[in-house]
């Protein structure tokens, strides 16, 4: 951006509630300076458990999108439980809370782990995946679009639902299974899911990085 004279957008759908020590998103996982990103978006349906998003950019940007955007000019505001609920969520992960931070602090934490530890275990067996460290979304790709619906199909068959993502939302040949990690998950929940993956990628041919 500072070489080139770019704009920086940053689409932290993914990652804010769920990146860097305090869960503050992708600036506080890379160090960046927030003041560096001209436009950051993201979401309140994931880890904030409610429903619509954000914006945040200088006065000017923002009074253009309230202008110019149809989803801005033609969609309902959120409704107060919505709304409500991603405050408190905001609140748990900033510290307001009644915990005074410790609770937001461990469920980050916990995330962090259960992402480490699911992605290592998948790395273990040849699967590959993409994304960094401490991220709860986790890629494994299949490549081939015929194995899109055979993965998951044989996963749901052994209890496990798995979102799979193909053409055109990826390359012809980027086909992908994609998995969400949470807090929430026990070790036994993720042991449970990773011997499912397992067998399936085994029998779907895709732990393209197994060493013989």
């Amino acid at each position: 951006k500072k070489k080139y004279g770019a704009y920086l957008f940053l689409d932290e759908a993914h990652s804010i509630g769920a990146m860097g020590a305090s869960g503050r998103g992708v600036c506080e996982h890379l160090g960046i300076d927030t003041a560096d990103v001209d436009i950051m978006m993201g979401t309140f349906t994931k880890s904030f458990g409610s429903c619509g998003g954000y914006i945040a950019s200088n006065h000017d940007v923002i009074a253009h999108i309230k202008r110019h955007s149809p989803s801005t000019l033609y969609a309902a505001s959120m409704s107060a439980p919505a709304a409500m609920q991603a405050l408190s969520a905001l609140e748990i992960l900033m510290g307001d809370d009644d915990s005074r931070g410790e609770r937001g602090q461990a469920k980050i934490a916990q995330l962090h782990d259960n992402a480490n530890y699911f992605r290592e275990q998948l790395k273990s067996m040849g699967c590959q995946i993409l994304g960094d460290e401490d991220s709860p979304i986790m890629p494994l790709m299949l490549y081939n679009p015929s194995k899109i619906a055979a993965f998951s199909r044989e996963c749901f068959k052994r209890g496990v639902a798995v979102v799979v993502v193909g053409f055109p939302a990826t390359d012809l040949v980027g086909s992908r299974a994609r998995f969400c990690l949470s807090a929430a998950h026990s070790r036994a929940d993720l042991d449970e899911a990773l011997e499912v993956v397992r067998e399936v990628s085994s029998r779907c041919a895709v732990r393209y990085e197994l060493k013989k």
